[in-house]
Protein backbone atom coordinates (compact mmCIF):
# COMPACT_ATOMS: atom_id res chain seq x y z
CA UNK A 1 0.00 0.00 0.00
CA UNK A 2 1.59 3.80 -0.96
CA UNK A 3 2.23 6.03 1.75
CA UNK A 4 2.75 9.53 2.38
CA UNK A 5 5.87 11.11 2.93
CA UNK A 6 5.48 12.62 6.52
CA UNK A 7 8.63 11.40 8.68
CA UNK A 8 12.51 10.60 8.74
CA UNK A 9 11.10 6.70 8.18
CA UNK A 10 9.42 7.51 5.00
CA UNK A 11 12.71 9.21 3.64
CA UNK A 12 14.46 6.27 4.75
CA UNK A 13 12.11 4.16 2.52
CA UNK A 14 12.13 5.80 -0.32
CA UNK A 15 16.31 6.57 -0.32
CA UNK A 16 17.50 2.76 0.74
CA UNK A 17 14.96 1.79 -2.55
CA UNK A 18 16.02 4.23 -4.85
CA UNK A 19 19.69 3.79 -4.29
CA UNK A 20 18.86 -0.26 -4.10
CA UNK A 21 17.92 0.26 -7.70
CA UNK A 22 20.94 2.37 -8.65
CA UNK A 23 23.49 -0.13 -7.36
CA UNK A 24 21.82 -2.86 -9.76
CA UNK A 25 21.47 -0.23 -12.55
CA UNK A 26 23.52 -1.17 -15.52
CA UNK A 27 23.97 2.61 -16.40
CA UNK A 28 24.36 4.09 -12.83
CA UNK A 29 25.45 1.51 -10.64
CA UNK A 30 29.27 1.10 -12.04
CA UNK A 31 29.74 4.59 -11.64
CA UNK A 32 28.02 4.66 -7.76
CA UNK A 33 29.64 1.77 -6.70
CA UNK A 34 33.13 3.21 -8.41
CA UNK A 35 32.96 6.21 -6.05
CA UNK A 36 31.21 5.14 -2.82
CA UNK A 37 32.82 2.76 -0.93
CA UNK A 38 30.51 3.30 2.38
CA UNK A 39 26.96 3.35 1.16
CA UNK A 40 25.98 3.35 4.63
CA UNK A 41 27.60 6.71 5.21
CA UNK A 42 26.26 7.93 1.99
CA UNK A 43 23.03 6.62 2.34
CA UNK A 44 23.03 8.63 5.81
CA UNK A 45 23.66 11.81 3.59
CA UNK A 46 20.82 11.32 1.16
CA UNK A 47 18.18 11.04 4.53
CA UNK A 48 19.62 13.98 5.64
CA UNK A 49 19.27 15.92 2.27
CA UNK A 50 16.07 14.88 1.14
CA UNK A 51 15.22 15.28 4.88
CA UNK A 52 15.94 18.74 4.34
CA UNK A 53 14.60 18.88 0.70
CA UNK A 54 11.01 17.86 1.68
CA UNK A 55 10.39 18.02 5.31
CA UNK A 56 12.55 20.68 6.34
CA UNK A 57 14.07 19.37 8.41
CA UNK A 58 17.76 21.25 7.81
CA UNK A 59 19.24 18.27 8.70
CA UNK A 60 21.83 18.53 5.90
CA UNK A 61 25.18 20.55 5.25
CA UNK A 62 27.20 20.37 2.22
CA UNK A 63 27.13 21.10 -1.30
CA UNK A 64 25.58 18.26 -3.00
CA UNK A 65 26.88 19.33 -6.78
CA UNK A 66 30.63 19.35 -5.69
CA UNK A 67 31.09 15.52 -5.45
CA UNK A 68 29.11 15.32 -9.14
CA UNK A 69 31.36 17.59 -10.72
CA UNK A 70 34.20 15.12 -11.16
CA UNK A 71 31.91 12.39 -12.20
CA UNK A 72 31.87 10.74 -16.05
CA UNK A 73 27.75 12.04 -15.99
CA UNK A 74 25.89 13.44 -18.64
CA UNK A 75 21.97 13.77 -20.00
CA UNK A 76 21.36 10.01 -20.36
CA UNK A 77 22.21 9.52 -16.80
CA UNK A 78 20.53 11.87 -15.04
CA UNK A 79 17.35 10.74 -17.59
CA UNK A 80 18.20 6.99 -15.96
CA UNK A 81 19.16 8.82 -12.15
CA UNK A 82 15.28 10.46 -12.51
CA UNK A 83 13.26 7.43 -13.94
CA UNK A 84 14.59 5.13 -11.12
CA UNK A 85 13.45 8.42 -8.64
CA UNK A 86 10.17 8.78 -9.86
CA UNK A 87 9.56 4.86 -10.51
CA UNK A 88 10.67 4.55 -6.83
CA UNK A 89 8.20 7.52 -5.75
CA UNK A 90 5.64 5.72 -7.88
CA UNK A 91 5.66 2.16 -6.71
CA UNK A 92 5.83 3.27 -2.77
CA UNK A 93 4.20 7.16 -2.15
CA UNK A 94 1.29 9.30 -3.04
CA UNK A 95 0.91 12.97 -1.67
CA UNK A 96 1.94 16.59 -2.17
CA UNK A 97 5.56 15.47 -0.93
CA UNK A 98 6.17 12.30 -3.06
CA UNK A 99 5.32 14.84 -6.04
CA UNK A 100 6.85 17.08 -5.07
CA UNK A 101 9.96 15.07 -4.33
CA UNK A 102 9.51 14.79 -8.51
CA UNK A 103 9.13 18.50 -9.29
CA UNK A 104 12.29 19.07 -6.93
CA UNK A 105 14.27 16.18 -8.58
CA UNK A 106 13.83 17.37 -12.13
CA UNK A 107 15.03 20.61 -11.31
CA UNK A 108 18.13 19.49 -9.17
CA UNK A 109 19.14 17.57 -12.51
CA UNK A 110 18.30 20.33 -14.85
CA UNK A 111 20.65 22.55 -12.49
CA UNK A 112 23.36 19.94 -11.72
CA UNK A 113 23.39 19.34 -16.26
CA UNK A 114 23.71 23.39 -17.20
CA UNK A 115 26.36 23.44 -14.17
CA UNK A 116 28.15 20.41 -15.40
CA UNK A 117 28.13 21.92 -19.64
CA UNK A 118 29.34 25.19 -18.16
CA UNK A 119 32.25 23.78 -15.67
CA UNK A 120 33.31 21.69 -19.11
CA UNK A 121 32.94 24.05 -22.04
CA UNK A 122 34.79 26.85 -19.05
CA UNK A 123 37.45 24.87 -17.29
CA UNK A 124 38.75 27.97 -15.87
CA UNK A 125 35.26 27.76 -13.73
CA UNK A 126 36.06 24.60 -12.69
CA UNK A 127 35.42 24.66 -8.59
CA UNK A 128 37.16 24.13 -6.05
CA UNK A 129 37.20 20.24 -4.87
Amino acid sequence: MKKEIQSREEIEELVDSFYGKVQKDELLGPIFNSVIDQWPVHLEKMYKFWSTVLLYERSYRGSPFLPHAVLPIEKKHFDQWLKLFHQTLDEKFTGKIAEEAKWRSVKMAEMFQIKLNDIRENPERRPLL
